[in-house]
């Protein structure tokens, strides 16, 4: 459990506060889905259910990055890919100059046309923490091209129990499948839940922070929980592990050599002294963390760079293009990297996203002193200590059951159904005790395809004439394929393979019948197309999403958390 400190509301006072958030069964919330009265969501004379995103009271906070026009629906040609959400948000000249780049949001395909979905795994969490920051803490929602979906589903923790020392692999997997109250689909969830590492007898630990002490880091949301994370981090370190600090702005330096953790006073005193001034030369200050790294190597141990940073490059290689070229590069050492962004003045949140996948790490946000004690000791060590890489995940779609499926988020993610078996392709990584959450929409048998007024066109076309479709039984929905390496692998060595059918008998009778973690789940990623203003996304489902979220908040304090953050969040839609 996060050690994050959450006021625990009982259970009757965050019903109150959540205000009219009665429990609807699926189906009547399927009927309010085809044919809304909420005069604040867009539709046609009918009464769509599809959201209009220019009722909603945004932050005005988002610079695109992307040449994509996104002032229109999307194109209903564009490939999964790099479909692009209607309306990704305010104007650019918005007094932030944060940057976020909107994710798109996955269409329906047809399995009968294409059977397979494939992309890599992601356990970053960013997008969640600025929705938090803007909510909680600044009162507006998060600009929309900020959401993606899967991070926000993946903050939370499902429950799923890890693998046993006598299990094969070293990761666990959960199924779990019930009908959709949100769309008129068939929700199902996928976790894979990595194993914790022994800190007893785990590898070494070689670690550079990188800290950008530029002048857009001076701000009290910035440098000063960079501090508060490099210190908390010493204390779940092991006394043998080793911290260096290299420090940015105008000029880069070595703050802190190797240091082993042991002499956790000296490493303090370097930490208290950090401060922020001049301009950001980010990839010399990149280049001479590397060298550090290189100077302490660990064969066989964990050797991992911690860039701290608002993500503000201005000298040297500041083109997101230029710096992933640069991080890919320097990943073939055996080094990999992890991106923890601070701030929102100026904050840019596409690039670090896009180094963090460069470097085969993980892209984290703090947006309070709560969220960096957190961070250090419930996920640093999962975002240094890997189980698996390369962690590509495949659905073989079964089209005599599934008609047609979606799977919600990853579009940053997703990998040629051809790319599975290339085990030179790169994908995700998964940390010590992290897990990965998917969820798809399926529509089963002859059922109606979800659409409406801006919802992209089902990919479809001629059906699938290839011949590496598993036999399916006549109760198999799906098989669930997975391919990874161990974390020591390189480039050129075969993947582990493991695959596992999805079968009708994984399919609970309602929603209500499901487990938490499903329900749950499929609450946070409902809210998430909201909030995106994917044209998937209601506000009709608003009622079903706040009584899940009021009647898991006693599971934990982080849902606890989420069921207030929701209930500011509905007043700032006009709910």
């Amino acid at each position: 459990m996060r050690s994050r400190v959450v006021l625990a509301l009982p259970l009757a006072l965050l019903t109150l506060a959540l205000g009219a958030c009665g429990a609807s069964d699926a189906g009547s919330a399927a009927s309010s889905y085809y044919g809304s009265s909420d005069t604040t969501s867009g539709g046609d004379a009918a009464g769509s259910q599809w959201t209009d995103p220019s009722s909603y009271p945004v932050a005005d906070t988002y610079t695109p990055t992307s040449s994509a026009d996104t002032s229109s629906p999307a194109d209903t040609s564009v490939p999964v890919d790099t479909a692009v959400a209607p309306d990704a948000g305010p104007d650019a000249t918005a007094p932030d100059e944060s940057q976020f780049e909107p994710p798109g949001t996955n269409p329906f395909v047809m399995a009968a046309h294409d059977p397979f979905s494939t992309f890599g795994a992601d356990v970053d969490t960013a997008s969640y923490e600025i929705f938090r920051r803007y909510v909680g803490d600044l009162g507006v929602l998060p600009p929309p091209a900020s959401v993606r979906l899967e991070e926000l589903v993946n903050y939370f923790d499902y429950g799923d129990a890890p693998p046993t020392a006598e299990d094969e692999h070293p990761f666990s997997i959960a199924v779990e499948a019930a009908p959709s109250p949100f769309t008129p689909t068939t929700l199902l969830r996928i976790g894979i839940t990595g194993e914790v590492l022994d800190q007893a007898t785990r590898a070494p630990a070689n670690l550079v922070f990188l800290v950008d002490v530029s002048g857009s880091m001076s701000s009290d949301d910035k440098l000063p929980y960079v501090k508060t994370l490099l210190r908390e981090t010493l204390d779940v370190l092991r006394p043998t592990d080793t911290v260096a600090i290299v420090t940015y702005a105008s000029a880069e330096r070595v703050a802190l050599p190797a240091t082993p953790v042991s002499e956790k006073a000296a490493i303090r005193q370097v930490i208290d002294g950090l401060a922020a001034g001049g301009s950001t030369a980010g990839q010399r200050g990149l280049a001479m963390a590397y060298d550090v790294v290189r100077g302490s190597y660990v064969a066989g141990g964990f050797n991992h760079v911690i860039l701290c940073t608002d993500g503000d490059f201005n000298v040297g290689i500041v083109g997101t293009d230029a710096i992933v070229s640069y991080i890919e590069g320097e990943r073939a050492t055996g080094v990999t990297l992890t991106v923890v962004g601070f701030g929102t003045g100026n904050l840019n949140d596409a690039m670090m996203e896009a180094v963090s996948n460069a470097g085969d790490g993980v892209y984290a946000y703090i947006g309070d002193a709560d969220s960096a004690v957190a961070y250090a000791h419930d996920r640093m060590l999962g975002s240094i200590f890997f189980i698996a890489k390369d962690l590509k995940i495949q659905l073989a779609f079964n089209p005599a059951r599934v008609h047609a499926y979606r799977l919600l988020g990853y579009e940053n993610n997703a990998i040629a159904d051809e790319d599975f078996v290339d085990d030179t392709v790169d994908a995700g990584e998964i940390g010590s005790g992290l897990a990965v959450t998917a969820l798809y929409e399926l529509v089963l048998g002859d059922d109606a395809v979800p659409a409406g007024e801006g919802a992209p066109e089902p990919e479809d076309g001629a059906a699938y004439a290839g011949g590496d479709l598993p036999e399916f039984g006549a109760d198999d929905l799906a098989e669930l394929r997975i391919r990874y390496k161990h974390p020591g692998a390189e480039t050129n060595d075969p993947a582990i393979a493991l695959d596992r059918r999805v079968s009708a008998a994984d399919v609970d009778a309602t929603f209500e019948d499901a487990g938490d973690a499903l329900r749950f789940a499929g609450a946070v990623a409902a809210f998430a197309e909201i909030l995106k203003h994917s044209p998937y996304g209601s506000l009709a489902n608003l009622d079903v999403i706040g009584a899940v979220f009021a009647e898991q908040a006693e599971v934990d304090p982080e849902r606890a958390e989420l069921a207030v953050l929701f209930a500011k969040a509905r007043a700032l839609l006009g709910e």
